[in-house]
C-alpha cells in the first residue's frame, strides 16, 4: 500500500473528472479492483479498507480513492455533492488511471455509487461487490439519520459508533477519540455537514438508481450484509438480490454495518474467491 509515513490515509493523487483525488493502492498484479468507501463522518478510504487492501493486494491490483468531500481529496467550493458527482469522479479516476475494466467494491453509500457506475458505464465494470449497500429506496433508519446528522462533538461520535458495530469491543473510547479527531480535521466537518441536511429521507431517495436500471445489470454480483446492521437495513440487500439476476447474497451473523471490520477474515476470503472464480454464464429457466 502506498502511503506517507506521517499519515497512512494520505497516498498518491490524480485528477479525476477535474477533482484532485487522493487514493491508496495495493498489489501490482492480477485483475483490477476499485474500492469505494462509505459516508460516515471523518471517513477515508484508509479507515474503510485498511484491513482489506493488504489482503486483496496479494492477488489483485487495488485502488481506493477518497470521494470528493471526504478524506484527503480536494473540496472545490462549487462542488454539488450527489451520487452522480461521486460516480463521475470514480469513472474519471478509472479512466485517468488507464484502467480498461475493473471490479468494484462499494460500502454503503459506495454501493450506491457502484450501482450508478455499472448502470451508466457497463463497459468499465466487471464484477461487483455491494456491502451494506444503499441504492434502492428504504425508510431512513435512526442509525443512518444519526450518522448523517453528526454534530461534530465527541458525544455525537460515540452515538454514531454505537450504531455502526455489533461488537461492543470495537466501539471503545479510544476509537471514538480517533474517529472524532479525524472528523474534525480542517474542512472535513464543514463539507460533511453540508451533504445531508435534514430532513434526510430525501438523501436516501437521491442515492437510488431506478429498479428498472438495476434489473438490466448482467454483472456477476456479490452482496454482503451484516444481520444486525442498524444503519442500512438488511432488506435493502434482499431487494438488490431480487433485482440483479446474477447476484448472490451472503449475510453475516453477529455483524453490524462494518462487515469488513467485524468479519474481516470472512469478508476478505469471500471477496477474493468471488473475484478469482471462473466466469460463468447464467442459465435461466432451469
Amino acid at each position: 500500500m502506498t502511503t506517507t509515513q506521517a499519515n497512512p490515509a494520505v497516498g498518491k493523487s490524480i485528477v479525476a473528472n477535474g477533482i484532485r483525488t487522493n487514493y491508496l493502492e495495493s498489489g501490482t498484479g492480477g485483475q483490477t479492483v476499485v474500492l469505494v468507501h462509505g459516508s460516515g463522518p471523518g471517513v477515508t478510504a484508509y479507515a474503510n479498507w485498511r484491513l482489506v487492501l493488504p489482503v486483496l493486494g496479494e492477488d489483485f491490483t487495488c485502488y481506493a480513492p477518497d470521494m470528493v468531500g471526504f478524506g484527503y481529496s480536494d473540496r472545490p467550493e462549487d462542488v454539488e455533492y450527489s451520487v452522480q458527482t461521486w460516480a463521475d469522479q470514480t469513472v474519471g479516476f478509472i479512466k485517468a488511471m488507464g484502467i480498461e475494466k475493473t471490479h468494484l467494491i462499494g460500502n454503503s453509500f459506495g454501493g450506491a455509487i457502484a450501482l450508478r457506475i455499472a448502470t451508466q458505464h457497463p463497459e468499465l465494470v466487471d464484477k461487483i461487490v455491494l456491502m451494506g449497500s444503499m441504492g434502492v429506496p428504504f425508510d431512513i433508519t435512526d442509525g443512518l439519520d444519526t450518522v448523517w446528522g453528526y454534530e461534530g462533538t465527541i458525544e455525537s461520535m460515540r452515538q454514531v459508533l454505537d450504531y455502526f458495530a455489533y461488537s461492543r469491543d470495537l466501539v471503545n473510547e479510544e476509537l471514538a477519540q480517533v474517529r472524532y479527531k479525524a472528523s474534525m480535521e480542517p474542512g472535513f466537518h464543514e463539507s460533511f455537514s453540508s451533504m445531508f441536511p435534514a430532513p434526510r429521507q430525501r438523501w436516501v431517495e437521491a442515492m437510488t438508481t431506478p429498479d428498472d436500471e438495476i434489473r438490466k445489470l448482467t454483472n456477476r454480483t456479490l452482496i454482503v450484509h451484516g444481520r444486525e446492521d442498524k444503519v442500512i437495513p438488511l432488506e435493502t440487500s434482499l431487494k438488490l438480490e431480487q433485482l440483479i439476476d446474477n447476484a448472490d447474497l451472503s449475510v453475516f451473523s453477529h455483524c453490524g454495518h462494518w462487515s469488513m471490520i467485524e468479519r474481516t477474515a470472512d469478508f476478505n476470503r469471500l471477496v477474493r474467491d468471488f473475484f478469482l472464480e471462473a466466469p460463468t454464464t447464467p442459465v435461466k429457466g432451469q
